[in-house]
């Protein structure tokens, strides 16, 4: 790290242009600067504030809107807002300032950010056909935000050092900040949820599901439908496609309607068929972006050092802070990032991740949407 390296550099220049002290004096200063330089603290032991979530969360949701662009419908988006508003404000964190983006590719995938942002492809849409299936995804992604799943996954695996003077009484320092980005940006790409957290996330996300009045088979019958689009792929594909086998999942989640006595019946069929007017493509019809081209696992942003890293994280944009209430600010936030360049191939013929390396569309421009408390609660009378 830059800071570091030159606080040493000095500390051996001011030893070598005072040869009049002591060598044991010298060596002392010498042994303290290495010291100071070598001190981190454990990353698992950081307190990461609210503020602070929010913060990460905005950035990596700001990464996500660039690589997949954002679907130009206002409608759609405004669907999605509610029908995931209606579950946020029973959710553990109410509070949050929840925002849903519609994603533009045709890539079958979600994704939940820190701090309350919930992401969604035009695919998913496509592929998932009543509201109770779009709920019980929603459900799960907003799940993963309210236990904290990324910041907790990454101070877990203490894969991030920190330096001493990187976390003060003012919180952390930006090159930290820019650390957790760049590693939650990752793991959210590549569905890298433990095999607890994806359990718990669709445990919590059915019964929030349920307690709205939507159907918590929906949730089950999305999984079903994305085991039948990936059941010739030779390995894991997109949306939770990693941890546990989705029959696994599907069948946990049916034990779990029964022994709960989950009883709520509502699909809301004919107002998703309203608002949802396309299909999704097959995985093998999909354009996609060359292997390595997104700093997935794997890609040469990821062989890069941890100091190569820092370095570029702190050439970018500062991400935007967001606050507000669920109600004053229920829409996607603000933000861009640098432009990338995507090489296209052909999905039949890679085979290896299409929904996950899907195309995106140009436009990063996100739709606002502006909703109050009697919206929702009119859009959730038609929940029956």
């Amino acid at each position: 790290m830059k800071k570091c390296a030159f606080s040493l550099s000095l500390a051996l220049l001011t030893a070598l242009s005072i040869g009049v002290r002591p060598a044991a004096a010298q060596l002392g200063g010498l042994t303290g600067a290495l010291n100071k330089a070598a001190t981190v603290k454990k990353i698992a032991d950081l307190k990461v504030t609210d503020a602070e979530e929010r913060q990460i969360g905005q950035a990596v949701s700001d990464k996500i809107v660039e690589t997949f662009g954002v679907y130009q419908d206002a409608n759609v988006t405004k669907y999605v807002t509610l029908v995931g508003a209606v579950l946020a404000i029973q959710s553990p964190r109410p509070g949050l300032d929840w925002q849903f983006v519609v994603l533009d590719t045709e890539g079958v995938n979600a994704f939940a950010a820190p701090g309350g942002f919930i992401h969604i492809t035009k695919g998913l849409l496509g592929l998932i056909k009543d509201e109770a299936e779009l709920a019980g995804i929603l459900a799960h992604e907003i799940i993963h935000v309210t236990e904290k799943h990324t910041v907790n996954a990454i101070q877990k695996g203490d894969t991030i050092k920190v330096a001493s003077d990187e976390v003060g009484s003012a919180g952390m320092a930006q090159s930290l900040v820019a650390k957790m980005v760049e590693k939650a940006y990752s793991d959210i790409l590549n569905n890298k949820f433990s095999r607890n957290d994806e359990g718990e996330a669709d445990e919590k996300g059915v019964q929030l599901a349920n307690k709205v009045g939507y159907a918590p088979s929906g949730l089950s019958a999305a999984l079903t439908k994305l085991s039948d689009r990936n059941k010739d792929a030779k390995e894991p594909n997109g949306l939770f496609a990693s941890h546990p086998q989705l029959k696994d999942r599907i069948a946990k989640i049916d034990i779990l309607i029964k022994d709960k006595k989950l009883a709520a019946t509502a699909t809301v069929q004919p107002r998703y068929a309203k608002n949802i007017t396309f299909d999704a493509k097959p995985a093998t019809a999909l354009a996609t972006v060359a292997e390595g081209s997104r700093g997935l696992a794997g890609s040469s942003d990821e062989k890069k050092t941890d100091d190569t890293k820092t370095a570029d994280a702190e050439k970018k944009e500062e991400p935007k802070k967001s606050g507000g209430g669920m109600f004053s600010k229920l829409r996607p936030g603000g933000g861009k990032q640098a432009e990338q360049s995507q090489t296209v191939a052909s999905a039949g013929a890679r085979g290896v991740n299409p929904d996950r390396d899907a195309v995106g569309g140009p436009n990063k421009k996100r739709v606002p949407v502006k909703i109050g408390p009697s919206d929702i609660a009119e859009f959730q009378k038609g929940i029956a």
